[in-house]
């Protein structure tokens, strides 16, 4: 058996990404890495199975990867574009997404962090702390307050991705 490797934040700097963005790109390494073994041989007929009324394992996976990419988008851009709001509509609709697999939408989750990760390589350190309005109230962010928050959002759908493909292969009798 392979050694587990320490956790993405005791593993040190990524490389390319500003000593302030650590802990963001920790994050998203983390997510990444913990949505792969959490799905590994999930498999797609139970992708939108509900457990107790809540959301099911193929809406965290969708969610996972839209929310980094409309909040590093609004980080980065300073506004939510009509494209971003539209994603974020086709995301909370119920359903499957035409032909959609487990490994799809882990794909999908894999390239957002990919942009992310990027994104935070040519993130200013100096811009961190602009000012970057939220939602229809222009409820005051930053930089950083978008991309923290798009990582620590990932990682809380990771936590509950994890519960709902337990409880799933559980009553499955994986």
């Amino acid at each position: 058996m392979a050694e587990q490797q320490p956790h993405p934040w005791l593993r040190g700097p990524v490389e390319g990404v500003p000593r302030e963005l650590q802990p963001v790109a920790h994050a998203l390494i983390q997510t990444r890495e913990e949505v792969d073994e959490f799905t590994a041989g999930f498999p797609d007929a139970l992708l939108w199975e509900p457990v107790a009324g809540l959301a099911p394992v193929g809406f965290h996976l969708k969610h996972i990867a839209g929310v980094i990419d409309r909040l590093f988008g609004q980080a980065q851009l300073g506004t939510v574009t009509e494209e971003m709001r539209s994603a974020a509509e086709v995301e909370r609709a119920d359903g499957q997404p035409a032909g959609a697999t487990t490994a799809d939408l882990v794909r999908g989750v894999h390239e957002a962090i990919d942009r992310a990760l990027d994104q935070l390589r040519a993130t200013d350190p100096a811009t961190l702390y602009d000012l970057r309005p939220v939602g229809a109230r222009k409820l005051p962010s930053t930089v950083a307050g978008l991309l923290f928050h798009a990582a620590e959002h990932a990682q809380r759908h990771c936590g509950q991705l994890l519960v709902t493909v337990r409880v799933l292969r559980e009553r499955a009798g994986d």
